[in-house]
């Protein structure tokens, strides 16, 4: 599970994960994990923001994906929202041991997780990012039509 953490400029939250993870090192990454045993699809979510960021969840947006994959002979369903925080967006506060950098990328700006295919050979973050954007573009159109 994924959250794509919008800020007020429509640009989404993506963390550097550290050259020493097991999957995907030196990626660039959303912020997620595994939803826990007894554990709610939000409930996951909130810990999940609040553990990678500090920052506390506010709004779920939209869905933008649901894929499943494989990674290490283990099976992964990953469901990934457009999400609202609150908190200071200029600072949060990361898991050093797992993530050495963050930045925010506007829609024009979605070529940087390119390097993402360059390391793993995965779209995959690239991909969810561009759905983020798409959602959010379709709704600021919706909402600046005329009746």
């Amino acid at each position: 599970m994924g959250a794509l953490i919008r800020d007020p400029y429509d640009r989404i939250f993506v963390q550097r994960r550290s050259a020493g993870r097991r999957l995907f090192p030196g990626c660039w990454d959303i912020v997620g994990g595994a939803v826990e045993e007894g554990e709610s699809l939000l409930d996951a979510l909130r810990r999940e923001v609040a553990e990678e960021t500090g920052w506390q969840l506010r709004l779920v947006l939209a869905q933008v994906a649901h894929e499943e994959w494989t990674a290490d002979g283990l099976r992964h369903i990953e469901s990934d929202y457009i999400v609202e925080v609150d908190g200071d967006l200029s600072s949060p506060e990361l898991e050093r041991d797992k993530h050495t950098e963050f930045t925010w990328i506007a829609a024009d700006g979605v070529t940087l997780l390119d390097e993402n295919t360059e390391l793993s050979g995965s779209t995959f973050i690239k991909d969810v990012v561009t759905a983020a954007h798409t959602w959010l573009a379709d709704e600021s159109r919706k909402s600046h039509r005329v009746p």
